[in-house]
């Protein structure tokens, strides 16, 4: 087969050129992966449904390229011999549709090789025009420039794939982590769940040996008393059925038949006071054991982490804040309260708790009023009391999430982040990890979602602090 004719095979019906990464549709036809694309994408605009460029066999969706490798690998072996794509070759049999003539010049102004004839007499002629060789090393000069601005790109693109890379290894490294940990923690837990199950199961059958022990001992008498009782009665029969009178009456003084005649002795049995199963000290075995199940299971879950009890710094209360007696709740105030003067007091309508975190791992659970303005988060005890800049997550030095028109946002340094849960519950849990440096926001809807992590390197020890802006906003600790 000659050059063209293969060439004219191996080239994409779309952009005319050597398949580069081709793709084969379900009619048999071949694409570049890049010209299908694009040429669904235009019909997408056009709302055609995509369709085969050659034999416009549409699809309702849009098939599965599958990759044809082996033409990839044949385009790619003709490209490396081919002399029209050696950079170090010539184009001598690329001739001038219009003259039949060699292609020797480069038309500077239409940017397409010509012949001397276009140069000369054709449409090209005047125009400015550099030969094959020149023109070809002038553009090898540009794109040189251009590799070298791309190469730094890549390096960085690189880089940051590498990078992300890490990041998966690490998710990947934890997500089996705290897999086996959830499958030890639950085989543990099915462990001392059937111990526990053995134990009132012994404990029951116990109870039940002690209770049936003096209850066998009367039946056996019983049993006893009624084969004796059932021997006098056929005797006794058998003296009715008698016909000899001497017989029967001698029968009565020497074996006392009649000793019970007329009632006037009954022996009656009496059942001894037996007590019942102890329900009550199996229910207290069953609760003490699932209580202590379920403490070893939040030790080991959420070690080192710790409900706080937060009371709030009534001397850091703005003084449009209303601070409940009990030192959990706030709520925002119409009027001014005219707080003391202190220079711990915000200017605005928010406050911090008294207690500071400078490490470890906690969490609090905070309740919001369903209208009205409000945020929550933690603070630096070195945040601005005063300005623009001293509302919690106007600055660096306090990370906060908002809640405002049935709507959820977060923000810090000003960075505002607007989330996409829609509010179905009014209580939030804040949980801070110091160490770690991530604090994190949950709704205790069910189930219980997550709504932001704040990731950073805290460098000071942490308030909690909350922020209302609106009458009918109020905040209070659940915790």
């Amino acid at each position: 087969m000659a050059a063209a004719d293969l060439r004219a095979e191996l080239s994409c019906s779309v952009c005319r050129e050597i398949y580069t990464n081709p793709v084969t549709l379900l009619c048999g036809h071949n694409f570049c992966l890049i010209c299908i694309e694009r040429t669904w994408d235009w019909q997408k605009s056009i709302e055609e449904d995509p369709s085969c460029p050659e034999c416009r066999r549409t699809y309702r969706r849009k098939p599965e390229l599958i990759r044809n490798l082996r033409l990839r690998n044949i385009a790619e072996q003709f490209l490396s011999t081919d002399p029209q794509q050696d950079g170090t070759g010539t184009s001598g049999d690329s001739k001038c549709s219009s003259h039949n003539k060699i292609l020797e010049y480069y038309c500077c102004e239409e940017s397409v090789c010509v012949c001397v004839s276009c140069c000369l007499v054709g449409k090209h002629r005047g125009h400015r025009v550099e030969l094959l060789s020149e023109a070809s090393e002038k553009k090898k000069e540009k794109l040189r420039k251009v590799v070298e601005k791309l190469r730094p790109e890549r390096e960085e693109t690189e880089r940051g794939a590498q990078r992300l890379q890490e990041r998966r290894r690490e998710v990947a490294e934890k997500a089996a982590g705290e897999t086996e940990r959830v499958t030890a923690l639950f085989r543990d837990i099915r462990e001392q769940l059937e111990a526990l199950e053995k134990r009132l199961l012994s404990d029951i059958s116990s109870q039940k040996e002690k209770l049936s022990l003096p209850l066998t001992d009367l039946i056996h008498q019983l049993e006893i008393k009624k084969d004796e009782l059932s021997r006098k009665i056929r005797h006794i029969e058998e003296l009715c059925n008698m016909a000899d009178p001497l017989t029967v009456l001698q029968e009565r003084e020497s074996h006392g038949a009649a000793d019970n005649e007329g009632g006037r002795e009954r022996h009656d049995i009496k059942v001894p006071a037996v007590g019942d199963l102890d329900v009550d000290l199996i229910s207290e075995t069953l609760l003490t054991g699932l209580a202590a199940i379920g403490t070893g299971v939040k030790g080991r879950w959420i070690y080192g982490q710790e409900a706080t009890d937060l009371l709030l710094d009534i001397n850091t209360a703005g003084n449009h804040l209303s601070v409940s007696e009990d030192r959990k709740s706030v709520c925002y105030s119409l009027t001014e309260l005219h707080y003391p003067q202190s220079p711990e007091r915000f200017q605005v309508p928010q406050t911090l708790s008294s207690r500071s975190f400078p490490s470890g791992r906690h969490y609090w659970d905070m309740e919001g009023s369903e209208s009205g303005g409000w945020g929550i988060g933690v603070a630096y005890p070195s945040i601005e009391r005063n300005g623009g800049h001293s509302w919690i997550g106007d600055n660096n030095k306090s990370w906060c999430l908002c809640r405002w028109i049935n709507a959820y946002s977060v923000t810090y340094n000003r960075e505002w982040t607007h989330l996409p849960h829609v509010p179905s519950c009014s209580r939030i849990r804040i949980s801070l990890d110091y160490e770690a440096g991530r604090l994190s926001f949950y709704e205790l809807s069910e189930p219980i979602r997550h709504l932001h992590t704040f990731t950073a390197t805290f460098t000071e020890p942490l308030h909690a602090a909350c922020l209302v802006w609106d009458e009918n906003a109020c905040l209070k600790n659940m915790s």
